[in-house]
């Protein structure tokens, strides 16, 4: 009798912790509520960059909606499997934490950038080098664990911000189309920002979480409306995958031979140790809010490690880098559901998901206002958290200096590309187009320059 009573509030107390048996019925649906939080920022980035990028050998720009089908589909997969080996470690790489991966928005201004300026297959060799390069990075973390400070990270984060709102606004607008800002377009996008805000406001608790796939579904359903989609696009695009691609298939491996440009490699790479920092900051929220505790050497090594080693993987699937979702940590935070069993079925349910291509030719017909209506305040709350980052490292004269420099030369030298014209090239591809790395480098430089008791001087001189 005494078994019986007990083993409910067991199997309910294991959900709060990091391991411990629990019921599959109870574990499915809080792992699906990760999948449904993160699904369609999982997709937006590489979509967004496919819309633009130019293939190698190829006058056209964009990819074709079957390749995209199958970009989608190892987007999917690709997330599966970080957040799996995140939840169980191999050998060194994975936190054992329940960090849940996908494909990164940190990158798509830097990847927009090169797959529009030389091509995606140059690209897909960048990020190939850069996951190597922080996957190095990760296992070596002790040894450097002091240089990225935290002023240094607020800065890139803030910048990152605002890198993306030029590229939320393209979508807004309809994309690359000869129609931009036509009046459909400017609907539909409001449409769908409005429906995720209004959704956010009224829901309650995790459904709060949901206001972007809220908002994907109501802005499709009125992309219907207007006409920028129809039913008969939709059939034909399922149609022609199944046909071409099959129902179920496996992610294809080097679906686009990496080409390796130095100055695209080390672009990348720079962004790579941006998102290393990130990756600390959400793996070090995890355990903050979800077990309450410090976190270890250990567990960020192997965060960093499957960060950077996954990306890889990810780029010779053809697809975009993959790192921590923030949005997931805000879930786990506020659900405190940390079982590692729990949500290693939203992992599996990301795999299988990957598995069938018609599900990745789905999400190819999102229209592009639809994208940008449901990530436009998603880039802007990154500026604001940025921002938040800056205020609780202090407003002193060395923090103030660090970052009114770095954001202002970093931004302001993309915005007047001309300003490079006498560098070296190499130098050129990298800083011309890409803020964030003007700004990393920058603020590193000046954190390592200015003495760290600069204000203590000053106010010793008052």
């Amino acid at each position: 009798m005494s078994v019986k009573s007990s083993s409910p509030d067991v199997s309910i107390d294991n959900i709060y912790k990091l391991d411990g048996r629990v019921p599959v019925a109870k574990a499915i649906p809080f792992g699906l509520q990760h999948v449904m939080a993160m699904f369609v920022s999982n997709l937006a980035p590489i979509a967004m960059v496919c819309g633009v990028a130019k293939l190698l050998g190829s006058d056209q720009t964009g990819i074709s909606g079957i390749e995209l089908a199958r970009l989608l589909q190892s987007a999917m997969f690709i997330a599966g499997l970080g957040t799996l080996i995140q939840l169980y470690p191999v050998w060194r790489i994975g936190a054992k934490l329940p960090v849940v991966m996908g494909v990164s928005f940190t990158f798509v201004a830097t990847l927009t950038y090169i797959a529009t300026n030389f091509n995606y297959q140059t690209m897909i060799g960048a990020i190939i080098v850069g996951g190597c390069v922080e996957g190095c990075l990760g296992l070596t973390y002790r040894y450097w664990k002091r240089i990225v400070s935290p002023i240094v990270s607020a800065c890139v984060v803030t910048t990152i911000g605002f890198s993306l709102l030029s590229v939320g606004a393209r979508s807004f607008g309809g994309g690359y189309v000869d129609d931009f800002g036509a009046p459909k377009y400017m609907i539909v996008g409001l449409i769908t920002l409005l429906s995720c805000i209004i959704f956010s406001a009224l829901a309650k608790g995790f459904l709060k979480q949901l206001n972007v796939m809220f908002g994907l579904v109501v802005g499709y359903i009125v992309s219907f409306i207007v006409g920028i989609i129809s039913i008969q696009q939709l059939l034909k695009q399922f149609s022609t995958t199944i046909n071409e691609v099959g129902f179920i298939a496996l992610p294809r491996i080097l679906p686009y031979k990496p080409v390796f440009n130095i100055s695209a490699v080390l672009s990348i790479v720079v962004v790579f140790f941006v998102s290393a920092a990130e990756t600390i900051g959400d793996t070090t929220a995890v355990v903050a809010g979800g077990l309450d505790r410090d976190i270890t050497e250990k567990e960020i090594s192997g965060s960093l490690a499957c960060d950077g080693f996954l990306s890889a993987v990810s780029g010779l699937l053809g697809c975009t880098p993959i790192t921590s979702f923030s949005q997931n940590v805000g879930l786990i935070a506020m659900t405190k559901v940390v079982n590692r069993f729990t949500i290693m079925f939203g992992a599996l349910t990301l795999i299988l998901a990957g598995l069938f291509p018609p599900i990745g030719a789905f999400f190819s017909t999102l229209p592009q206002p639809v994208l940008g209506g449901c990530t436009i305040m998603m880039f802007g709350t990154i500026v604001v958290s940025g921002m938040n980052m800056i205020g609780k490292c202090g407003f002193n004269q060395r923090n103030t200096i660090i970052a009114a420099l770095s954001i202002s030369i970093g931004i302001g030298f993309t915005q007047t590309p001309d300003i490079f014209n006498y560098f070296p090239k190499i130098i050129a591809d990298i800083f011309a187009g890409n803020s964030v790395a003007g700004v990393f480098v920058l603020s590193m430089l000046m954190n390592f320059i200015l003495p760290k008791d600069m204000d203590v001087k000053k106010l010793a001189g008052m």
